[in-house]
C-alpha cells in the first residue's frame, strides 16, 4: 500500500506552537482525555457484551460505536502525545498513511453506524411488528465491508504516487492533506473523493432525513403520549450527535478545497471530530438510554463490590 512512499521518508506535521510551560499541561490534559475516552467507551462496550438483556439489534449497533470511537482516538492521541513530549512533529510516510486510513475509517464508520441506528429507531417506532424480521446483523457486516472497501480504494489510489512534498498542512494525517503532497495529476483521486463524499456523507444524511421525517409523522398521529415522548427524546439525542459529527466533518473536507478558508478553523474542527464524538458518545448514550444506564450501574456496582471483597 505504501510502495511509493519510502519507509525512510519523513513528513512534517504542522507545529503545535507550544512553549515549554505549556507542554506539560497539554500532555497531562491530552493523556487524561484519552484515558477518559478509552475508559468510558470500554465501559459501554463491556456492559453491552456481558448483559444478556442488551443483546438486541439496537444495542448491537451501539456496541460498534465505542469500537469505532476507540479506533479514532487511538489513531490520533498517542502520536499527538508523543509529539508534545518530544517536540518532534516528524512522522514516517507509512505511519502517516496508517493514521490517515484509521481516522477516515473511524469517521465513515461513525456515519454509517449513526445512520443504521436511525434506521433501527425508524423500524422500531414505525414498523414494530416487523422489527425482528428486518433488523439483522447482516446489515452491520455489509456496512463494515462497504466502509472498508471505499476507504481502502481511496488510499490505494493515493499510494500510486510518489510524494514530492513533505509538509502536512494539518495537525494529523488525513487524505486531503496527503493528496496536497503529490505533484502529479490527481484528477482521478479528486473524482473518486467526491464520489466518496456523496456516498459516505450524502447517503447517511438521506437516511437520517427520511427516517426522522417518518418518525415525526408517526409521533404526530399517535395517541400514546408516553411513547411519543420517549421516541422524541431518543431521536433528539441521536440527532444532536449526528449533526455535530456531520457538520464538523463536512466543513473540514470543504475547507481543504477552498484556498481562502482559515487553516486554524479547519484544524480546530478537524481535531474536534476526533475528540468530541469519542468523548461524548458514551456519556450521551449511557445517560439517555435507560436500559444501558441501568446495566452500566449494575455492572459497576457488581465489579466494585467484588473488588472490595
Amino acid at each position: 500500500m505504501y510502495t511509493n512512499a519510502s519507509s525512510r521518508e519523513l513528513l512534517t506535521l504542522v507545529s503545535l506552537d507550544l512553549t515549554a510551560t505549556q507542554m506539560y499541561p497539554a500532555f497531562v490534559f491530552g493523556t487524561l482525555t484519552y484515558v477518559i475516552i478509552m475508559f468510558c467507551n470500554l465501559l459501554v462496550l463491556t456492559t453491552i457484551a456481558v448483559s444478556k438483556k442488551l443483546h438486541k439489534p439496537m444495542f448491537i449497533l451501539l456496541f460498534n460505536l465505542p469500537i469505532s470511537d476507540m479506533v479514532g482516538a487511538t489513531a490520533f492521541f498517542p502520536q499527538l502525545l508523543y509529539s508534545i513530549v518530544t517536540q518532534n512533529r516528524l512522522i514516517s510516510a507509512p505511519a502517516c498513511f496508517s493514521q490517515a486510513f484509521l481516522i477516515h475509517f473511524y469517521g465513515t464508520g461513525n456515519l454509517f453506524i449513526l445512520s443504521a441506528m436511525a434506521y433501527d429507531r425508524y423500524i422500531a417506532i414505525c414498523c414494530p411488528l416487523r422489527y425482528n424480521a428486518i433488523m439483522s446483523p447482516h446489515h452491520l457486516i455489509f456496512n463494515l465491508i462497504f466502509n472498508f472497501s471505499m476507504i481502502f480504494t481511496l488510499f490505494m489510489l493515493l499510494a500510486r504516487f510518489k510524494l514530492c512534498r513533505t509538509n502536512i498542512v494539518d495537525l494529523f494525517c488525513n487524505h486531503p492533506s496527503l493528496i496536497k503532497l503529490v505533484c502529479e495529476d490527481t484528477r482521478v483521486n479528486n473524482y473518486y473523493g467526491m464520489i466518496c463524499i456523496v456516498l459516505i456523507h450524502g447517503g447517511p444524511l438521506a437516511i437520517i432525513i427520511y427516517t426522522y421525517a417518518q418518525i415525526l409523522r408517526t409521533c404526530v398521529i399517535t395517541n400514546n403520549t408516553d411513547a411519543r415522548r420517549k421516541a422524541i427524546q431518543t431521536c433528539g439525542t441521536h440527532l444532536v450527535v449526528y449533526l455535530i459529527f456531520q457538520i464538523n466533518a463536512n466543513f473540514t473536507f470543504i475547507a481543504h478545497r477552498i484556498e481562502s478558508s482559515s487553516p486554524y478553523l479547519r484544524r480546530a474542527l478537524g481535531v474536534s471530530v476526533l475528540i468530541f464524538p469519542p468523548f461524548l458518545d458514551p456519556i450521551i448514550y449511557g445517560l439517555k438510554t435507560t436500559e444501558l444506564k441501568q446495566s452500566m450501574i449494575m455492572f459497576l456496582k457488581r465489579n466494585v463490590g467484588s473488588t472490595k471483597l
